[in-house]
């Protein structure tokens, strides 16, 4: 029987080791644990744990709610917020990120527990919902010899080659196609229209951006740079380093 793995992060020392313990001891797997949150996307990233348990006032140059946002957003993996602050206004910095559960230290075993749970059953719910997602897409959206999508606009759907498109910005359930000369608003996620896209052309440089390689005209100072127009399009500190190993340079 596989046992649920999940990714501790708490920059306390000794409190990480008690839940680590305590993790062992209610029957889940730790898939790894640190104090930083940096570290703690990259480990998401290399261990695709089932969930994170994640404390949000990291001392760190990432907040926790920061890391909480990437792993969310770009990976789906679902998040439990650990805190020792109860107030609105941590609560609704916390709530962007849109966490799965939240505990207040000091918690009980119990309380740990029954969160976890919960957020494993959200999880999978999600999980469920995006595969169907993805799977309509795929089946109904794409087109038969790859080179084109088709995308709902007033009312019909108007067919748009995959070289048309320069970028792809994420505007919260929705996203925006730009293409040379007009864009178009479509519902759905960044991770389903990344799927989508032929990864040769296309990559994600940030959570709310997905460029078109060969539109790149230039990267500056942590920016990408578009041809025709010189759009500037930040890139995502995780991002970095993979789409300068795809990038050709001399």
């Amino acid at each position: 029987m596989n046992h649920p793995r999940i990714l501790v992060v708490e920059d306390e020392a000794l409190i990480r080791k008690d839940i680590e313990r305590s993790l062992t001891l209610l029957g889940y797997d730790v898939a790894g644990s640190t104090g930083d949150a940096e570290e703690a996307v990259h480990l998401a990233m290399e261990q695709r744990p089932d969930m994170v348990l994640m404390d949000i006032r990291l001392r760190s140059a990432m907040t926790g709610i920061d890391a909480a946002k990437v792993i969310r957003t770009d990976m789906g993996i679902p998040v439990v917020f650990l805190t020792a602050f109860s107030e609105d206004s941590t609560l609704n910095e916390a709530k962007l990120a849109e966490p799965l559960g939240y505990i207040v230290k000091p918690f009980t075993e119990a309380a740990l527990r029954s969160n976890i749970e919960i957020a494993l059953f959200k999880g999978g719910e999600e999980v469920k919902l995006r595969m169907e997602r993805d799977r309509l897409m795929r089946s109904v959206g794409k087109g038969q010899d790859d080179d084109h999508v088709f995308i709902k606009h007033k009312g019909r759907s108007v067919r748009v080659a995959f070289r048309e498109i320069e970028h792809i910005e994420a505007l919260k359930d929705y996203a925006s196609f730009h293409l040379k000369d007009r864009r178009y608003v479509v519902h759905g996620t960044m991770q389903e229209f990344e799927a989508m896209l032929p990864g040769r052309d296309f990559m994600r440089i940030h959570r709310s951006h997905i460029v078109r390689l060969d539109r790149i005209q230039s990267i500056d100072d942590g920016d990408v740079i578009l041809e025709g127009g010189g759009k500037r399009i930040p890139i995502g500190r995780t991002y970095m380093s993979r789409l300068l190993a795809l990038i050709p340079q001399v």
